[in-house]
């Protein structure tokens, strides 16, 4: 084997050295204003105005139940009122929940964040509560209300006597 000859040995330094950035020495002066803390830079930050939300009106209906003397609205309203959580603590609606019986119907106003689907879970704890859980349901009955009805049952039974 051969070795390379010295002169291209050379060649090829020289242009490794040639091609790196030239480092310069810098002045005293330059020296201490680079190691100087720097002024502080004062950073505003814009507060985002608060933007006011359109509360959530929930309605649920219990003609039905009431009108038949089974369920009273103002006590399912209490009910309410006691169980619904804020900030994970029942009972402290303060004025981002209300909740209020208005003849045969509930009505809860709620700032949201808050959930439909929250109200029938509670209106069913209710319903339990009384016993009342093996003869009503919960229904959906529009995209904000829901209402309480009866099972079908006396249809089913009238049906089992009419086969035998």
């Amino acid at each position: 084997p051969s070795l390379p000859s010295p002169s291209l040995f050379f060649r090829a330094q020289a242009f490794r050295f040639s091609t790196m950035p030239e480092t310069t020495v810098a002045a005293p002066a330059a020296k201490a204003a680079a190691k100087a803390p720097a002024a502080k830079k004062v950073v505003v930050v814009q507060k985002k105005k608060a933007v006011k939300v359109a509360p959530f009106i929930f309605s649920i209906d219990v003609s039905k139940p009431a009108a038949d003397g089974v369920l009273d609205p103002a006590e399912f309203a209490r009910f309410l009122s006691k169980k619904i959580k804020v900030n994970g603590k029942a009972g402290v609606l303060r004025e981002k929940i209300t909740v209020k019986a208005q003849d045969q119907t509930v009505i809860v106003t709620a700032v949201p964040p808050f959930s439909k689907r929250y109200l029938k879970y509670l209106t069913k704890k209710f319903l339990k509560k009384k016993n009342l859980r093996d003869w009503l349901h919960v229904v959906a009955t529009t995209k904000d209300a829901y209402a309480l009805r009866y099972y079908k049952i006396q249809e089913e039974e009238e049906g089992e006597e009419a086969q035998e």
